[in-house]
């Protein structure tokens, strides 16, 4: 079987963290904020998938997190952030970025997320908010190398 290609995808935006489950009249729910963005990335992965298969099997998953740089800053402390030199260290928290999206990817990409066993995520402003995604099989990884 010929591995496919990677699948990569942004969703432009300021970029949204999963917020923990809510309890209301004794059940359990997705915030809705949560729940529309969500909505919004499997939107986008699934575009991305052009109607192929979920991948089956061990998965790479990068995530680049771009974060919108406050129009309230210096000019020089937002030339400090475009340069990398000024980290965000506010919310969203890059782990609740990566559930959100990994959660989303679910039955779109992947079978679940347990398929995603090597990730690198970079969490940082820049001049256009949103997350670049791209996601592969690590076989398609090992063969690319070998």
């Amino acid at each position: 079987m010929q591995a496919e290609s990677a699948i990569e995808f942004t969703v432009p935006g300021a970029p949204v963290g999963k917020e923990r489950p809510r309890m209301a009249a004794g059940r359990m729910y997705t915030p809705a904020k949560t729940a529309s963005y969500e909505s919004l990335v499997a939107y986008a992965a699934a575009a991305a998938m052009k109607g192929r298969p979920l991948l089956e099997g061990a998965c790479s998953c990068s995530l680049d997190i771009v974060l919108p740089i406050p129009a309230s800053w210096s000019r020089k402390k937002q030339a400090q952030a475009l340069e990398g030199s000024l980290h965000p260290t506010t919310k969203p928290d890059k782990d609740n970025v990566i559930k959100a999206f990994y959660d989303a990817m679910n039955g779109v990409v992947w079978r679940d997320d347990v398929q995603a066993c090597i990730g690198l995520q970079v969490k940082r402003y820049g001049p256009v908010p949103g997350v670049r995604v791209r996601v592969e099989m690590i076989e398609m990884i090992r063969e690319a190398v070998d």
